[in-house]
């Protein structure tokens, strides 16, 4: 290896830990796989649960090592803008201060080997005690300095009411392809003397954290009313609909697969060739809004039944010449929302098309292709000359209040509403 690669790579190292240590959603292990933190009993429901109540969350994954391993977990509460709270650890929580993953199996009548893991909790041995973001982080061992992954979830405390409506922008600019929230709170039962100081908003497109909205400051302010539109905040471009592909079964292929290649120890597909959408071309269809579901048309289960392969797409930009000034990246919750290694898409030359090659266990997953752009440290993403926007497309919009009381020490989350951009409605 000569001098030049080894501090290629090096910088790159660096690079990549600074980010994971950042980011709430972080992968520090290769060998863990299809990492899913839902509420109990439905897979594409974000982790999100009520105080002292019966909500449970539901944490799946994967050790490709296979093997018995002693993981254990623990939570940390966070401010809204995902910094620990300056609190003690029993000031927010009740239980032991880590607990071991004692539910796993072994992989069976699979090609690939690896170990199954899973956790339901809040239980006795763990709770919250009180509301806000939290981070659960799963490590090796006992020793916490050994993370393995690390995953948001969330706590409510019911305290204010909330409408929102989703309208199409009065810009003309954008009166075509992007979306315009309206909000309003009703104040009444909480003590908000100083909204722009005690009350912070985060709306989530499709439940990504990259190009969230933050809000604080009200347009308008009447009596115990606080309301939310000012069209330069509150606008987000609408992208399409996401692309689809099904991997339930590797015998009876998907028709996004154009071939496969097996072998006696696992499986190669390859996805037809992806091109950019066309501005002004519209389809609709159910979709996951980004997210992935582990199942099989095989009836086993899907825990340790389902097998694993390298699943290579392919992306062909215009004239067949690549992007400049950014990578091209796999989004979704597949990819960690463009965060993972191999999200990140190669140009071939020869062939004029980008390619890279993901893991994915048996299951329906969404994916959009997107542009990765560095501005310092921080990563920007953009849809628009691979997906396009259109008015017409379905999001979910999840609006996230917290509320921290004069002299408070912490963000509390006082109300959480998720709303559909097509049906105008609550979903939850």
């Amino acid at each position: 290896m000569n001098k030049q690669l080894f501090l290629f790579l090096v910088s790159f190292a660096i690079h990549y830990v600074g980010m994971t240590q950042r980011e709430p959603d972080a992968m520090m292990k290769p060998n863990i796989k299809s990492v899913k933190l839902t509420k109990f009993g439905d897979p594409i429901a974000y982790p999100i649960i009520t105080l002292n109540s019966a909500d449970l969350l539901e944490l799946h994954f994967d050790d490709m090592d296979a093997g018995v391993k002693n993981y254990f977990y623990t939570f940390t509460l966070c401010n809204a803008d995902w910094k620990p709270a300056q609190m003690s650890y029993f000031d927010y929580a009740k239980g032991y201060t880590q607990v071991r993953i004692s539910t796993y199996r072994n992989s069976a009548i699979s090609l690939t080997k690896y170990t199954h893991y899973q956790v339901n909790f809040p239980d006795r041995n763990l709770q919250p005690t009180k509301a806000g973001n939290y981070l659960l982080k799963v490590f090796l061992n006992g020793d916490t300095s050994n993370l393995v992954f690390t995953k948001r979830f969330f706590v409510v405390e019911p305290k204010l009411s909330m409408s929102a409506q989703i309208i199409q922008p009065s810009n003309q600019q954008l009166f075509l392809n992007h979306h315009r929230l309206q909000l309003q709170l009703d104040k009444r039962n909480i003590d908000i003397r100083y909204p722009q100081q005690q009350i912070k908003i985060k709306v989530l497109q499709n439940f990504r954290w990259d190009n969230a909205l933050e809000l604080s400051m009200p347009t308008f302010i009447r009596q115990d009313i606080l309301q939310y539109s000012n069209e330069d905040e509150m606008t987000m471009p609408a992208g399409k609909e996401f692309r689809w592909l099904n991997l339930r079964s590797f015998r009876l292929l998907g028709d996004r697969i154009k071939r496969q290649e097996n072998s006696n120890t696992g499986f190669e597909l390859y996805v037809k060739e992806d091109l950019p959408r066309l501005a002004r071309q519209y389809f609709f269809y159910r979709d996951l809004n980004g997210f992935y579901i582990n199942e099989t048309i095989e009836n086993i289960n899907p825990f340790w039944n389902a097998d694993y392969a390298n699943v290579h797409f392919s992306f062909r930009p215009p004239n067949g010449m690549p992007y400049p000034n950014a990578d091209l990246v796999i989004m979704g919750e597949l990819s960690n929302y463009g965060k993972d290694p191999d999200a990140i898409m190669e140009f071939n030359s020869a062939l004029g098309v980008y390619e890279t090659a993901m893991f994915l266990k048996q299951g329906y997953y969404d994916y959009q292709y997107s542009l990765k752009k560095y501005s310092g440290t921080k990563e920007e993403y953009n849809s628009l000359l691979t997906e396009e926007n259109a008015w017409e497309t379905e999001n979910q919009y999840l609006i996230l209040i917290y509320y921290r009381p004069l002299g408070g020490r912490y963000d509390e989350l006082v109300a959480v509403r998720q709303i559909s951009s097509q049906f105008n409605s609550s979903l939850r």
